[in-house]
């Protein structure tokens, strides 16, 4: 089967990305997750793969941001928004979209490490990808203000460096 893979501009992809959201995050879904409230930053950029015969199968978000971790200003890459078409699940597509991802915050000469924030069930998905967890704090822009962010458990990529404990400040909505 073949599959392509682009990495396209965030604003201008989410019309091709949207509908696989719906599916995948339907109101039914999101009732049940505790970060259905969260207000998330939009993807800078979009790793998309789709196939002939089905279109866009899966997508993943790709962030950057100057962040503080304990006190000092760091450029980093976010991944979110992992998502797969429930229909094409175990083929290795977020697999390929999140290498696709990671390189492209590799070739970002100024990112330092990559972090990606994930509920329980897919923490053996990222880890068996290079993904460590960061045990430290974490905190975020909502509207209410800064927060400590807990929806979820972040996870750190090594670039050029990897964080293990500490505090992390997004400096903006998380991803």
């Amino acid at each position: 089967m073949s599959i392509e893979i682009d990495v396209l501009n965030g604003n201008t992809s989410w019309p091709t990305a949207e509908p696989l959201f719906k599916i995948v995050w339907s109101p039914e879904v999101m009732a049940e997750k505790p970060w259905r409230d969260v207000k998330w930053a939009n993807a800078e950029l979009r790793a998309l793969i789709e196939t002939p015969a089905d279109g866009l199968v899966c997508h993943v978000g790709i962030y950057f941001r100057t962040i503080t971790w304990n006190g000092r200003k760091l450029h980093i890459g976010g991944i979110g928004g992992v998502i797969t078409h429930p229909d094409h699940r175990r083929h290795g597509y977020a697999s390929v979209a999140l290498n696709a991802a990671v390189q492209t915050m590799r070739d970002n000469e100024a990112v330092e490490f990559g972090l990606l924030l994930c509920e329980p069930h897919n923490f053996a998905f990222y880890q068996s990808r290079g993904w460590h967890p960061f045990e430290g704090e974490v905190y975020a822009e909502q509207p209410e203000g800064r927060v400590r962010f807990e929806a979820m458990s972040p996870f750190i990529f090594h670039i050029k460096r990897s964080p293990r404990t500490g505090v992390i400040d997004l400096c903006g909505l998380p991803w």
